[in-house]
């Protein structure tokens, strides 16, 4: 099956799917996004967010779906641990950040803020940070209590809530955010970041990179 996948270099979704595809060693063609709402990305993609799997000429939408469909698809290696209230903490893990902050602090949210409700610069800069912390407090308590410490976030190998919580830390740091209360977090983060899977998926190792 060819896979290309419609992404940006600056796009937690499309990087958390680069991730799971790398982590599955699965080949993929990388195809630049110039903009979401450009008349020949919304034809693939009426919804205009990013990213989008092409699928022998099929297109799936909404990186979770996407994520869905590679498991499906393509279930060794898996993606989640084998223990099914595992996998039930990898789920919740990554759909707190899916599906509770990444909807309300993407680019659309922001520019919103900023363009339609009249949010300076610092009121914005501060809702960020204000879910980044309540999301991050959650996700923080939520490994300290895990009936064993592991290497990542459930597992000794990374698994898709690993793939979520990356490109988070990523845009939280980009955004000046204190992440000092969160050691776990960042423990896993640094243990991410010396595989191959996350470094090839990161925002600066992707073509359409400036510079």
């Amino acid at each position: 099956m060819k896979l290309r996948l419609h992404s940006r270099y600056q796009n937690s979704a499309g990087q958390r799917v680069r991730i799971v595809l790398n982590l599955k060693g699965l080949d993929y063609e990388y195809v630049a996004v110039t903009a979401p709402s450009s008349s020949s990305y919304s034809t693939i993609n009426p919804q205009e967010l990013m990213p989008t799997l092409e699928a022998d000429g099929r297109f799936i939408a909404q990186s979770m779906a996407i994520v869905e469909f590679l498991e499906e698809r393509y279930p060794n290696p898996s993606v989640f641990p084998v223990d099914a209230f595992l996998r039930a903490d990898v789920r919740a893990f990554s759909h707190l950040i899916t599906s509770d902050l990444h909807p309300i602090n993407n680019n659309r949210v922001r520019r919103y803020l900023r363009d339609i409700v009249g949010a300076d610069d610092d009121k914005a800069a501060g809702w960020y940070a204000h879910w980044i912390a309540k999301t991050f407090t959650s996700l923080e308590t939520q490994l300290a209590k895990r009936s064993r410490q592991s290497v990542f976030c459930f597992s000794d190998e990374p698994t898709l809530a690993d793939a979520c919580l990356v490109p988070q830390i990523g845009n939280a740091r980009r955004f000046n955010c204190d992440l000092s209360n969160y050691p776990l977090l960042l423990a896993v983060d640094a243990q991410c970041s010396k595989l191959d899977a996350f470094v090839r998926a990161a925002p600066e190792t992707q073509p359409d990179f400036p510079g």
